[in-house]
């Protein structure tokens, strides 16, 4: 049985310190948490894009075009991460956007001068996009590396059980 428990521990903590997952369907379904923390891949993608191709002018008509649409999504992760984490939903998404960046570019890294053969497709396949959906859809279609697998559901709204009493009965 320890043996087991000590298995299954170093596996999940291998999994966190490798720290590069996609996201799995959620047994919630589509959820706009799902939606937002896939655009925002997509976005971090083409960010390390342009700046490791030389491509600062695409990005920048990706984010023209599509501005809306993301400060939308940017609104559903901030809304992800205040009722998830609270008090501390400011620096747990500003953890999130450093770590996005760190996964994808070492991705990048990883493949050595083909990333940009690889990559600037993107470019080309987002600017054929016409709707907020389009870009949505485009988004959860693409393996887009994430640095946890995060639970996209909305967060559970915390309801209190009526406490229960015993009843204390004195002897007579």
């Amino acid at each position: 049985m320890f043996l087991s428990r000590l298995f299954a521990a170093g596996v999940l903590a291998a999994g966190v310190l490798h720290g590069s997952v996609t996201f799995a369907a959620s047994p919630c379904g589509h959820s706009p948490a799902h939606e937002a923390f896939n655009v925002q891949g997509l976005k971090s993608e083409l960010m390390v894009t342009a700046l490791s191709c030389s491509a600062q002018d695409r990005y920048n008509a990706f984010v023209a075009k599509f501005r809306t649409v993301l400060l939308n999504e940017e609104d559903k992760l901030n809304g992800y991460f205040r009722s998830t984490y609270g008090r501390t939903a400011q620096r747990e998404h500003d953890d999130y956007i450093t770590q996005l960046a760190n996964v994808q570019s070492e991705r990048g890294l990883q493949s050595g001068t083909i990333f940009c053969q690889q990559r600037m497709a993107m470019f080309d396949e987002v600017n054929a996009l016409d709707t907020g959906e389009d870009l949505s859809n485009y988004s959860d279609a693409k393996d887009v590396t994430q640095p946890a697998s995060f639970e996209t559901c909305a967060a559970p709204t915390t309801t209190r059980a009526p406490v229960r009493r015993r009843a204390t009965h004195k002897a007579a």
